[in-house]
């Protein structure tokens, strides 16, 4: 059996855009009633502060994305259209920056994401770890080869510039 190790609070203080291709082959771990959820994540989006115009941290410090300006590796959990939750984990401590979870291996898109790992407002604001019953396991190292950068989906609110930033990372199968 192979012993996969919770990544520690300091993986989440480098750049959002490192933490970002770094978190592809890392796995998404919810604990939930004795229950165990274990996916390798397979795509996710970079948020990089305040400056980029599709990060809610450009409409300044509300209470809505009061999480994404606390410590590196909080969990921010919004939710959108009415009816779907999203998950994003802060990086850079209190900068305002997150990553978005996109996909996992057996899942497409963040809002299956949540409802297959059961995540939603329960969770805003916590740390990742055991205690919160969500955290992130290291998984293998992936080549740069098996990289695919786009830019990200649905955020052409942001303007043209933001809306290009090739911020969107996919594993390659």
């Amino acid at each position: 059996m192979i012993r996969n190790f919770i990544i520690k609070q300091d993986f989440f203080k480098r750049k959002t855009l490192v933490v970002a291709k770094d978190l592809l082959g890392k796995y998404l771990v919810r604990k939930l009633n004795g229950n165990i959820i274990r996916e390798k994540i397979t795509e996710v989006e970079a948020y990089v502060g305040p400056h980029d115009l599709a990060c809610h941290s450009s409409r300044g410090r509300t209470p809505r994305c009061e999480p994404m300006f606390m410590e590196a590796g909080t969990i921010y959990v919004y939710f959108t259209y009415g009816m779907h939750w999203m998950l994003n984990i802060v990086t850079e401590n209190s900068c305002g920056a997150a990553v978005l979870i996109r996909g996992t291996e057996d899942v497409s898109g963040p809002a299956r994401l949540t409802k297959k790992f059961q995540i939603d407002k329960s969770l805003n604001g916590k740390k990742l770890g055991k205690k919160s019953g969500l955290w992130i396991e290291d998984g293998e190292k992936v080549s740069p080869k098996k990289i695919i950068r786009t830019p990200r989906i649905r955020i052409s609110y942001s303007g043209e510039i933001w809306t290009n930033k090739p911020y969107r990372f996919i594993l390659k199968d």
